[in-house]
């Protein structure tokens, strides 16, 4: 059978959960700050990101087709307040190991899991994801844009990306749109 997908609770105070995790463990930090701020998958495009991948003026993160989801080759900018936790190196070097090599494809997830055990700041339902599906919810609050949105998220169809926005709770009938006597 396979597995039904997972409900990320976004977070409603994302700053109190990243100084939590902070103080935790500074690599899980950096993890969930690039997966808000860059809506960066965490497990794989995180994970393997190298200096190489950082524009020269570290404004934007290029990852091409062969390193992202959707197969499409992807430019995101780089939040002006993520450049204080890095301190780049040679291009060929992952951002976290600062070797060749990343960690292995299960690091985030038990980090995660190690934080949520300890953690008093988390909710029901609230995962690594949690810091994507907000960070997709800031976006549509600033621009209303589900296409800009789409983009942002790098999504192949706009049906995925109305997903992250369920968090929310917009009520999706009006009282116009209701049957009448």
């Amino acid at each position: 059978m396979q597995e039904k997908p997972a409900l990320h609770k976004p977070f409603k105070d994302v700053s109190i959960v990243l100084e939590d995790i902070k103080s935790f463990n500074e690599k899980l930090f950096l993890c969930c700050l690039l997966t808000y701020g860059c809506l960066l998958r965490p497990h794989q495009e995180i994970r393997n990101l190298k200096w190489g991948d950082f524009s020269e003026d570290m404004k934007h993160i290029s990852l091409s087709g062969r390193r992202n989801k959707s197969g499409r080759n992807r430019i995101v900018p780089l939040n002006p307040y993520i450049l204080q936790y890095l301190d780049r190196k040679e291009d060929s070097l992952n951002i976290f190991t600062n070797e060749e090599k990343p960690f292995n494809k299960d690091y985030f997830k038990t980090l995660w899991s190690r934080y949520k055990a300890q953690s008093t700041v988390l909710e029901d339902l609230q995962t690594l994801y949690s810091f994507r599906h907000t960070g997709a919810i800031e976006i549509y609050k600033c621009t209303g844009s589900l296409t800009t949105l789409q983009s942002a998220m790098g999504h192949s169809t706009l049906a995925v990306t109305l997903g992250y926005l369920r968090g929310l709770e917009i009520p999706s009938l009006r009282l116009e749109d209701m049957p009448r006597l």
